[in-house]
């Protein structure tokens, strides 16, 4: 600090000027006292190799909400033996407590252990009644793992609770698998906590049968009240659901039989050691499918 000249200033300026200077010289020591202590810091620091680790695994969902499977019957595309082998094989697979629930209009046949819960006459058909899963007012409130019924579990699928728990989780759409950069939807295995996204049923219904004439399914509603919410959705890893019939087969051993398209040859499709959901959306049905592998896993 320069040296002042103090005969030009009174005994009082003075003495004010020197506990200012004082002042200045204990910040400048804290100062100098604290660059030191962050170079020997940077000294110290071990060097950071890269490393092939795996990604971090996300935290398990809050264990103080209820957790449902839940599943959709409606019309006669599919028996009640979708709706059982589907409890079944979630049964076989999932550790994380859970209740499976089906939405339905037939409860013919369904196995009694199963949830059941009357689909409300609101203008909807089809897949049209997936937006009410987004609901505010869904006579469930916790996490929600949705599947369709023509699905095929058979791994375990903890993974599915687990993944990015806080956003919602959807397929990436299947024509994947020609275009590399596909990011459209495919609705047959989505997770989002009840009432969280309830924009995406409310603005549905504002004119449902406007919306179910301008869009071709509902997965498309769902990309499209979506797509611009960066951060609050992701896709599933594309390896944990693959669709059989063009990922898991080939699609070029499909041909008509008996009205059905269908594989022309059996064989053992191609599992990879992540997989732990096909998802048979179209033609074939997994009732129709004579692969020992569908066989084994579907029941």
């Amino acid at each position: 600090m320069a040296k002042v000249d103090k005969s030009q200033y009174s005994k009082a300026q003075w003495k004010i000027i020197q506990s200012e200077r004082r002042r200045q010289k204990e910040i400048d020591r804290r100062v100098k006292a604290q660059k030191k202590l962050e170079k020997q810091k940077d000294t110290e620091r071990p060097i950071n190799v890269a490393v092939n680790t795996p990604p971090p695994v996300s935290p398990p969902i809050i264990s103080n909400m209820n957790n449902y499977v839940v599943c959709l019957k409606h019309g006669t595309k599919y028996d009640a033996t979708y709706v059982n082998n589907l409890y079944n094989m979630v049964k076989r697979h999932c550790t994380i407590p859970y209740e499976f629930v089906c939405f339905t209009d037939d409860l013919r046949d369904i196995n009694p252990k199963i949830k059941t819960i009357s689909l409300e006459q609101i203008g909807l058909y089809g897949w049209w009644y997936k937006p009410m899963f987004f609901d505010k007012n869904l006579p469930l409130q916790g996490n929600i793992l949705y599947f369709d019924l023509d699905v095929v579990i058979c791994n375990n699928i903890d993974n599915l609770w687990t993944y990015s728990p806080d956003n919602f989780a959807i397929c990436r759409d299947f024509n994947r698998s020609l275009r590399h950069d596909w990011n459209r939807m495919n609705s047959s295995v989505f997770k989002m906590r009840t009432g969280q996204y309830s924009f995406v049923f409310d603005e549905f219904m504002d004119n449902a049968p406007m919306n179910m004439r301008r869009f071709h399914g509902d997965q498309d509603w769902i990309y499209e009240m979506m797509k611009d919410r960066t951060g609050q959705w992701v896709f599933w890893p594309d390896q944990w659901i693959m669709s059989y019939k063009w990922e898991m087969r080939d699609r070029s051993e499909l041909e008509m039989i008996n009205g059905v398209r269908n594989f022309k040859i059996q064989r053992q499709p191609t599992v990879l050691p992540k997989t732990n959901v096909a998802v048979f959306h179209g033609e074939p049905h997994p009732h129709q499918v004579l692969d020992k592998w569908v066989t084994e896993n579907w029941r």
